[in-house]
């Protein structure tokens, strides 16, 4: 599997790709601007810098270009965790997992998905 080291900016405009889809740049610098003071010509470079590292593909079948993740989200989540776990908690997923539980206040839902999971694993055991 291809690494996938997407910046932060890179990262903001994967997020809007995977929630909405193939955009123009256009659509998405509507997505980002009114929480992020970013040109449009800013978002048009960045983007382009995306297709070069292979994290989107654009469509230049009409005059407006089409921008489509390359990436998953799943993809992209599994190997910047695994990278985290690595670098920041000497390879521990249970260090990582004690420490968002701790600082984060996780809903009843979330804590039904995290014992559905412990039960999996337990399970394969």
């Amino acid at each position: 599997m291809k690494t996938i080291k997407p910046t932060e900016s890179e990262l903001e405009i994967l997020k809007i790709l995977w929630e909405h889809g193939d955009c123009t740049v256009r659509q998405v610098h509507e997505h980002i601007s009114p929480d992020k003071e970013v040109g449009y010509t800013t978002m048009l470079k960045l983007m382009q810098i995306m297709h070069t590292k292979g994290l989107v593909e654009r469509d230049e079948s009409s005059k407006t270009h089409i921008y489509r993740a390359l990436v998953s989200r799943d993809a992209a989540e599994q190997q910047l965790v695994n990278k985290f776990i690595k670098d920041l908690f000497d390879g521990s997923a249970a260090r990582l997992v004690m420490q968002a539980l701790g600082n984060h206040r996780a809903s009843n839902s979330e804590l039904e998905k995290i014992r559905e999971l412990l039960n999996d694993l337990e399970n394969k055991k």
